[in-house]
């Protein structure tokens, strides 16, 4: 790791001139002290690093100091430098790693593509904090520990043991062979194998995790883009889940199928309205649906579910039937 953390060093220099080594130490999320010794380590290997004393001192290369170019191109740059604002790297313990990547991308591009290509990075805002509604848009946070260990295990082969808290279960220690790693909307899953069926374990819920030296039970090649599929596929379609038959405004389509889990059915009737069959994952998540759909979408089918929209619908013409109170 330390020969990463001097690569770090220069290309921070190269790109940002001189810094104090307290700025660097925060960059690198390292103690002042490291840093110093750092750059006693770059100066032995012969890397033209100097310091300056006073207010406005620190470190500095001499000016014409340059690491090897890799051949990039402008919009190959580009690439990374978006792909390093999203958080997927993060979810997978990868985050210095991707930061430290990005300062060698923009390092290996000549003078005039570099400012180029940083100039247009500017131009793209990738995955914001929050959505137009001013909601959060935070990803889960899950130590790096483990996903560590579930990586070495993901990549090297290995089997795995997760200490894994299930919902509305207590933690329990499993052994699994890892498949792979998956991230979706800033969550992220480990697919796995745990005896002869397939398993996948949201990432927020591991409490620890541990590489054995065990080899993982599992073929040597694996399409993961399927493999996700099949499983959405069995959630979408398995368990317990609500159906409901439905007349809907044929505007209001494609946003009801993206709420549903699936439609199982679906034609039109004589006035040009659709008959869907649709599932939901229970009552409650059918109820919620269907109300933020109303009054495009109306419940046929089961009549429980239409005397609760149309208790709920009582209870909001009643609501605002009368004077509001406000000042």
């Amino acid at each position: 790791m330390r020969a990463d953390r001097l690569v770090s060093l220069v290309l921070l220099l190269r790109q940002r001139g001189r810094m104090t080594a307290e700025a660097l130490a925060r960059e690198l999320e390292v103690s002042t002290r490291t840093v110093l010794r750092d750059m006693e380590a770059l100066s032995a290997a012969g890397v033209p690093v100097y310091a300056e004393r006073g207010r406005h001192g620190g470190f500095a290369l001499l000016p014409d100091f340059r690491t090897a170019l890799t051949g990039l191109t402008h919009d190959e740059a580009l690439a990374l430098l978006v792909a390093g604002s999203r958080r997927g790297a993060q979810l997978f313990g990868l985050g210095s790693a991707l930061a430290s990547a990005v300062l060698k991308v923009v390092d290996a591009l000549p003078e005039g593509l570099r400012e180029t290509a940083a100039g247009a990075a500017q131009r793209l805002l990738v995955d914001p904090e929050t959505d137009l509604l001013a909601r959060p848009v935070a990803p889960e946070e899950v130590p790096d520990a483990v996903t560590a260990q579930v990586r070495r295990a993901v990549f090297g082969g290995h089997r795995l043991r997760i200490h894994y808290a299930a919902v509305n279960q207590p933690p329990k220690w499993r052994t699994v062979d890892p498949i792979g790693l998956v991230t979706v909307k800033d969550q992220g899953y480990l697919l796995a194998r745990r005896g002869a069926e397939d398993r996948t374990y949201r990432l927020s819920r591991l409490l620890a995790a541990e590489q054995l030296d065990e080899p993982a039970r599992r073929s040597d090649t694996v399409d993961l883009g399927r493999a996700w599929r099949e499983r959405e596929v069995r959630f979408r379609t398995g368990g317990d889940t609500t159906e409901v038959l439905v007349r809907v405004d044929p505007a209001r389509r494609v946003r009801l199928a993206a709420t549903a889990l699936a439609v199982r059915d679906e034609g039109a009737d004589a006035e040009g309205r659709l008959r869907m069959t649709v599932a939901f994952q229970d009552a409650r998540h059918a109820e919620w649906a269907l109300w933020e759909h109303a009054p495009g979408a109306e419940v046929l089918e089961p009549e429980w579910l239409r005397e609760r929209l149309g208790e709920r619908a009582r209870r909001v013409a009643v609501l605002y039937g009368q004077p509001g109170k406000g000042g």
